[in-house]
């Protein structure tokens, strides 16, 4: 027997808190996924209303992630980390990496989203093969402890080169933990970290948000943007290219380098995806790359 949706919303799955928008649920909502609950949707309402371009940004940020995974089994990646890997809506990385690649890769999703994982989790036991596919609940701001649960699944040789996927995720702060005595956003120290962590040959692939370089008529909604977040769900942070870029480290970013998301190897997009037109290709807000160890 199907349930209401007014029912599911009543009963939220342990563990869940639903005093506040998540992140990962609202995003599922701009993709015009159906894993959102009420307090993630009246956000998300809100949140459109005062920049409904967020939506197509949104869906041209997970079409480049389509780009990237198809772009790096061309050249020969077979090993996928997808770490703050959200829902499964608009297809997940082991889709597009099966479709291209039948049975020739392996991927391990990471999330701190209890429903993310589950649904991911939901998803793979129904389509996916859990001799290549796994999904773990994880802290991106804990490399170490986050390397080994990847290594535990038995899914990926760690010995070998990995593709480290961290998809607009990053502009979301990361707050160190009260224990540990660091104050501020710990991002930036966890991507060295996963850099240090990664074989050589291995590759690490970012999409952000960036103020920098957009459209003027973006700058007030961005501020407002911000607001909205910081105040009513998780603060989030817009990098500068610069600084986008110094996320790579000494991993060396591969053609065409930093690009908005629109821009980044189009002739790897699917016929099958949908078409997202900005009248410029810096409407899309977002700024993604892929670098290789060396």
């Amino acid at each position: 027997m199907a349930v209401a949706e007014e029912d599911v919303d009543a009963y939220p799955p342990p563990g869940i808190d639903m005093r506040r928008p998540s992140v990962a649920r609202v995003y599922d909502y701009y993709l015009e996924g159906t894993a959102s609950w009420q307090i993630d949707r009246k956000f998300g309402d809100k949140v459109l209303a005062e920049f409904p371009m967020l939506r197509p940004i949104a869906k041209a940020n997970r079409v480049f992630l389509h780009r990237v995974v198809r772009n790096l089994i061309k050249a020969g990646v077979t090993q996928f980390i997808d770490i703050g890997a959200g829902l499964p809506t608009m297809q997940h990385a082991h889709q597009v990496a099966d479709d291209l690649a039948p049975g020739k890769t392996s991927v391990v999703y990471v999330d701190y989203e209890p429903v993310a994982v589950s649904h991911s989790q939901g998803l793979l036991e129904e389509h996916g093969d859990p001799r290549r596919h796994a999904a773990v609940h994880g802290d991106l701001r804990a490399p170490d402890r986050l390397w080994k649960q990847v290594a535990d699944t038995g899914i990926l040789d760690l010995d070998k080169p990995v593709a480290i996927l961290l998809i607009a995720v990053l502009h979301v702060q990361q707050p160190a933990s009260a224990r540990s005595g660091d104050s501020g956003d710990v991002g930036p120290a966890s991507v060295a970290r996963y850099r240090e962590l990664a074989p050589r040959g291995s590759y690490l692939a970012i999409s952000h948000i960036t103020d920098e370089g957009v459209p003027s008529h973006y700058d007030k909604q961005l501020v407002k943007l911000k607001e909205m977040y910081d105040s009513n769900s998780s603060p989030v942070i817009w990098r500068k290219q610069a600084e986008i870029e110094a996320l790579f480290g000494d991993f060396e970013l591969i053609s065409p380098g930093l690009a908005w998301t629109t821009e980044w190897h189009p002739e790897d997009a699917s016929p099958t995806e949908p078409e997202i037109a900005f009248a410029s290709p810096n409407e899309s807000l977002i700024l993604g790359g892929v670098g290789r160890k060396p």
